[in-house]
């Protein structure tokens, strides 16, 4: 009983804290939830989990909700998604620090064009620092997850 609690738990994880990243949204540490992406990019790309699809496109549609933005960040998980499915020379299961690089071009292109669309001083700080603090957290956010995740 207690190991199936625990699966249970293991299985739920990535699930719970997408949810929970996104419910804890805050004007400075968490814009509109957008801390969310960082377990939906994890659990979409790097370590892709069972049913996570369709829950990040419902994620994604939160996230939209937060934003005030119509489909903008369902459109760009399922651009990064497409583009990720014909790529042949890149394996973002593979990749170094957990697709770092991978995330840092699929978030920074999505703040970029959030920060050009509704210019000024202000967003352009807004932006750097979203995109910074999102790098800046997604090493330990993948690192739980990982860890949560590995049955011992």
């Amino acid at each position: 009983m207690k190991e199936n609690i625990i699966h249970f738990l293991r299985v739920a994880f990535p699930f719970l804290l997408t949810v929970g990243l996104w419910r804890l949204s805050g004007p400075f540490w968490n814009p509109a939830g957008v801390l969310a992406i960082i377990p939906i990019f994890i659990c979409s790309f790097v370590r892709p989990t069972n049913w996570f699809l369709l829950f990040s496109m419902i994620m994604c549609v939160c996230l939209d909700y937060n934003f005030e933005t119509v489909c903008f960040w369902l459109a760009m998980y399922c651009l990064f998604y497409a583009i990720n499915s014909f790529q042949t020379y890149i394996d973002i299961t593979r990749m170094d620090n957990h697709g770092l690089f991978a995330f840092m071009v699929f978030f920074g292109v999505a703040i970029f064009i959030q920060t050009v669309s509704n210019f000024s001083f202000m967003n352009i700080l807004r932006g750097a620092w979203m995109f910074v603090w999102g790098c800046a957290l997604y090493i330990p956010i993948a690192k739980l997850i990982k860890r949560v995740g590995d049955d011992r």
